[in-house]
C-alpha cells in the first residue's frame, strides 16, 4: 500500500508539475530570439504572434506567423499562417532556458509565389542573397548557412502561383501538404510534396533537393519522380481562354534540375482534349512521349522528343519554345508522315475542322509537315497537308457540280465522294486559314484546282476550277477554256464549312469564252473575208449573225 501511494503521490507531481512548468516558463520571452534568428535565416523581415508550451507534445506554439516578401515585388506578405509548432528539447528549455528545434510544423498557411517577365521569382532571395552574408553576423545569430531542421512539415497549406504586378488572378492550388527531413541549407534533403489542383486532380512530388543555392533559391538543384492526375489544362493559366485549349492531362515521370539546365522525361495523356475555340472535346486519348531541355538561366527550352499518339497514328514534334515573353512562345516543327484517317477523324472537331453536315472521312492517310510558330495563344502553322486514297462519305460532290449544269454535261451523282489524292498548302492563324494551291482528284468526275479563305467563324470564299471528263463535260465547258488553255469550269465555294455553296464564276467563263472567240478567229480563220470575233462568239452561243 505505502508502494502504491508513493506511486500516487508521485503521479501527482508530475501532472502539477505539468500544470504549472508552462506558467513558470515564460515562452514569450523568446519570440524576439525566434523572429530574430529566423529573420536572419530567410533575408526576410519574420513576425510571430502569442507563444505557448505543451510539455506533453514538446512543442512551442506560435499564433499568426508572417514572413514578409521581396521588397521588389510588393509589400503583401510571402507566406501566413495560422499557427506554427516548434518541436523543442524539453530538458534545455526547462533547465537552461536554451531553445533547440527540433522539428517546425507551419499549419494552414497560405504562400504566395510570383513571377517577373524576366524570369525572377519571389522566393530566388531567400536564404543567403536577401540576409547578405557577406556583412558580419550577429553574435549568436543564426545564418542560413547554419540553420538545419530535423523535421519540415506545411500542413493543408494553400499555394497561389501568378504574375507579378499583374491583374490575372494567380493559379491556385489547395490542399498543399509538404514534408521534408533533415533539411539544411548546406546539403541534399528528402522531400515529398501533394497537392489538389484547380478545378480537379491533384500532383505529387518526391524526390531529393539541396542544397540550396546561396544566390537564387529558385536554382536550387533537385531530382524529383513526379505523377499529376486529371489536370484541368485551362483552369492552369498556362494558356490564353480565348484559345480553346482545353483537356484532361495525366503525367508521369521526372524532373530534375542541376541549376542551371533542367530536364523532364515523361509521358503525357491527355483525355477530352480541343484545341480551338470553335473545337469540341475529342473522344481519343492523346500520348506524348517526350524529352524536354530547360535553360533556367536563359529561360528557354528544346523538345528533343515529342513521339505523339492517336491510336495507331503517330506525329513527331520538336523545336524551342521562350518563356520569357509572355505568353510562352514557341517555334516547333510537327512531322506526321502517312498517319491512318480513321484515327484522325474523331478528332477533327477537337481542332474546330467541319465537315460538311452529314459526312465523314474514312480509308487512307494523311500526311503533313507543319511549322508552328509565335505566342501559345495566337499560333501561326504553316505547311503542305496530303489526303490519299480516303473517302469523303455522305458528301456527293458530282450533285453538287450538277447544279453548274449550265456549263457541264450529265452529271455523276454518288452519296460518296471517292479521292485519290487532295493536297494544299496550309496556313492557319487566328484571323483564319488560307489553303493554296489545292489539288483535289476525285476519279468519278475529275481534277479541282484552286484555293481561298476559311474565317474564324467557319465561312468560305474560294476560286475553282474543275477539268472535268467523262460525262460531265459540256460544249461551254470545253469553249471556256480555249483562249487560256487550261480546261475547266471556274466556279466558286462559298457557304460555310458545314454547309458549302457552288456557284460558277461567270466572270471566268465569259472571258474564257471570248478569249478562245479571239483565238480561233486570229488563227484559223485567217484570209476569210467574213471572219470577226462577232461571227465567231455568235457562233459559240449557238447564233449566226445576219449578213
Amino acid at each position: 500500500m505505502k508502494i502504491l501511494k508513493i506511486v500516487g503521490i508521485v503521479i501527482a507531481i508530475l501532472l502539477v508539475v505539468l500544470i504549472v512548468l508552462p506558467f513558470i516558463i515564460n515562452v514569450n520571452s523568446f519570440r524576439p530570439k525566434i523572429e530574430s534568428e529566423l529573420s536572419d535565416a530567410l533575408g526576410r523581415q519574420v513576425t510571430v504572434g502569442n507563444l505557448s508550451l505543451s510539455l506533453l507534445s514538446g512543442t512551442v506554439r506560435a499564433d499568426n506567423i508572417a514572413i514578409a516578401d521581396d521588397p521588389n515585388f510588393g509589400k503583401q506578405p510571402f507566406v501566413t499562417a495560422k499557427s506554427l509548432k516548434v518541436g523543442v528539447e524539453l530538458m534545455p528549455l526547462i533547465f537552461s532556458k536554451q531553445l533547440n528545434v527540433t522539428g517546425i510544423t507551419l499549419d494552414h498557411p497560405q504562400i504566395t509565389l510570383l513571377k517577373k517577365p524576366d524570369g525572377t521569382w519571389n522566393y530566388s532571395s531567400i536564404g543567403g542573397a536577401s540576409a547578405k552574408q557577406s556583412s558580419a553576423p550577429k553574435q549568436g545569430g543564426t545564418s542560413a548557412q547554419n540553420l538545419s531542421v530535423a523535421r519540415l512539415n506545411i500542413n493543408d497549406g494553400k499555394l497561389l502561383v501568378g504574375k507579378a504586378n499583374s491583374t490575372a488572378k494567380p493559379v491556385v492550388y489547395d490542399k498543399v501538404n509538404i514534408e521534408v527531413t533533415d533539411f539544411s541549407f548546406t546539403s541534399q534533403f528528402p522531400f515529398k510534396l501533394t497537392a489538389a489542383l484547380p478545378t480537379s486532380g491533384d500532383v505529387n512530388i518526391a524526390g531529393k533537393a539541396g542544397p540550396i543555392n546561396a544566390t537564387d533559391a529558385s536554382k536550387t538543384p533537385f531530382d524529383a519522380a513526379v505523377k499529376v492526375n486529371n489536370m484541368n489544362i485551362a483552369s492552369m493559366g498556362v494558356v490564353d481562354p480565348s484559345s480553346g485549349v482545353g483537356g484532361i492531362a495525366n503525367f508521369d515521370g521526372t524532373l530534375n534540375s542541376d541549376g542551371s539546365m533542367a530536364k523532364a522525361v515523361g509521358l503525357f495523356r491527355g483525355t477530352s482534349l480541343k484545341f480551338s475555340p470553335h473545337g469540341t472535346p475529342g473522344p481519343l486519348p492523346v500520348t506524348i512521349k517526350h524529352v524536354v531541355d530547360v535553360n533556367l538561366d536563359k529561360q528557354t527550352g528544346t523538345i528533343t522528343q515529342g513521339d505523339i499518339s492517336i491510336g495507331k497514328a503517330q506525329a513527331h514534334l520538336t523545336g524551342t519554345f521562350d518563356s520569357r515573353s509572355d505568353p510562352l512562345s514557341v517555334n516547333m516543327k510537327l512531322n506526321a508522315p502517312g498517319m491512318p484517317v480513321d484515327e484522325l477523324e474523331a478528332m477533327l472537331p477537337a481542332m474546330g475542322i467541319v465537315l460538311p453536315s452529314g459526312s465523314r472521312l474514312s480509308g487512307g492517310s494523311l500526311t503533313t509537315e507543319l511549322s508552328i510558330a509565335g505566342p501559345i495563344d495566337k499560333l501561326v502553322i504553316i505547311g503542305p497537308v496530303r489526303l490519299a486514297n480516303s473517302k469523303l462519305s455522305g458528301f456527293d460532290l458530282g450533285k453538287k457540280l450538277g447544279a453548274l449544269s449550265a456549263f457541264a454535261g450529265k452529271a455523276v451523282s454518288n452519296p460518296d465522294t471517292s479521292i485519290q489524292n487532295f493536297s494544299l498548302d496550309a496556313r492557319v492563324a487566328p484571323e483564319g486559314t488560307n489553303a493554296n494551291n489545292i489539288n483535289l482528284n476525285v476519279p468519278a468526275i475529275g481534277v479541282i484546282t484552286g484555293g481561298g479563305t476559311v474565317s474564324p467563324a467557319g465561312a468560305l470564299a474560294f476560286s475553282m476550277l474543275a477539268n472535268l471528263h467523262g460525262g460531265m463535260v459540256g460544249g461551254l465547258a470545253q469553249a471556256a477554256a480555249m483562249g487560256s488553255g487550261k480546261g475547266g469550269i471556274p466556279f466558286t465555294i462559298g457557304g460555310t464549312t458545314s454547309n458549302p455553296t457552288f456557284s460558277p464564276d461567270m466572270k471566268g467563263v465569259v472571258g474564257g469564252v471570248a478569249q478562245g472567240a479571239l483565238g480561233q478567229v486570229m488563227g484559223g480563220a485567217k484570209g476569210a473575208k467574213n471572219a470577226n470575233p462577232v461571227n465567231a462568239l455568235g457562233g459559240l452561243l449557238g447564233g449566226k449573225k445576219k449578213q
